[in-house]
């Protein structure tokens, strides 16, 4: 059975050995770059490759494009294959940042058509939680051919410009509430949100131990917020692009299939000065 939205510790404790199983360690800290791959040359679920969240998920920055611009597909392939992983690979990420990175590397291989990809439940701290083994040790996998096709599941920022007079999409910004209301802003230069947006944290989607919580729960939640909106109108933002696909994920789980990326996200939005942004 494929696993395409989550998986237990216990489940993927059973595949360590299974080389048709391909785990990638995202572990991540926005503001101590770095720290991940420290984080993973210290110990990590074994034969786990690192992914890095700057250079691995995205693609070159040029101050425009946001700050993890969505990798070339080619590019991405290429390093997908080099870390063993091809078109029979069942995939799983993990991280310690609530599995926002992670979901990143799922969406990104979603992205490319491929399903067979799931991310940890209750990612890196769920799993020493829960007493499963730990190593140092790198692997060295072979080198395959990873191949897929770039699906339509994301929208550029020119597509949410014409959208604000359309409105035929309806954003959900899963940044703080109190980013997305402008009352502070850490990291970009713009405080505030595009115009329409509605704000889900994307911690608000796991439980007390870290995990997401019941597909159900998720259902309920998802639908107070969207009002009846279809999946297929939904499109995900950010700061950057990362934690909206936990967003996007947590959809998924809930059964409500069909919701797009926009990568850019704030980032790139409040790059163009003539571009709106409200406060309320």
């Amino acid at each position: 059975m494929p696993y395409t939205t989550l998986i237990s510790a216990p489940e993927l404790a059973q595949h360590l050995s299974d080389p048709q199983w391909a785990i990638f360690d995202c572990r991540h800290d926005l503001m101590k770059p770095g720290a991940g791959a420290r984080a993973y040359a210290e110990s990590h679920i074994p034969g786990a490759q690192f992914a890095d969240t700057e250079a691995d998920l995205a693609g070159p920055k040029n101050g425009k494009n946001g700050r993890h611009p969505l990798p070339d597909a080619q590019a991405f392939m290429q390093w997908l294959g080099q870390n063993g992983v091809d078109s029979t690979k069942q995939v799983v990420a993990y991280d310690n940042v609530g599995s926002a990175s992670a979901a990143r590397l799922w969406w990104l291989l979603r992205w490319l058509g491929h399903e067979r990809v799931a991310v940890l439940d209750g990612g890196w701290e769920g799993w020493i939680k829960a007493a499963q083994p730990v190593t140092a040790d790198v692997a060295t996998p072979a080198t395959v051919r990873f191949s897929g096709t770039p699906q339509s599941t994301w929208v550029g920022a020119g597509d949410v410009v014409r959208n604000l007079g359309t409105q035929e999409m309806v954003l959900v910004d899963a940044r703080a509430p109190e980013r997305y209301k402008g009352l502070t802003e850490p990291i970009d230069p713009v405080a505030g949100h595009i115009p329409g947006a509605l704000n889900r944290l994307y911690k608000d989607n796991l439980g007390p131990d870290g995990r997401f919580k019941a597909a159900d729960q998720l259902r309920q939640e998802f639908g107070a917020l969207l009002r009846g909106t279809a999946p297929d109108r939904i499109v995900h933002q950010c700061g950057s692009g990362v934690s909206a696909c936990h967003n996007l994920l947590a959809m998924e789980v809930a059964g409500m299939r069909g919701s797009r990326l926009y990568p850019g996200s704030w980032s790139e939005w409040v790059a163009d000065p003539t571009r709106p942004v409200t406060k309320d």
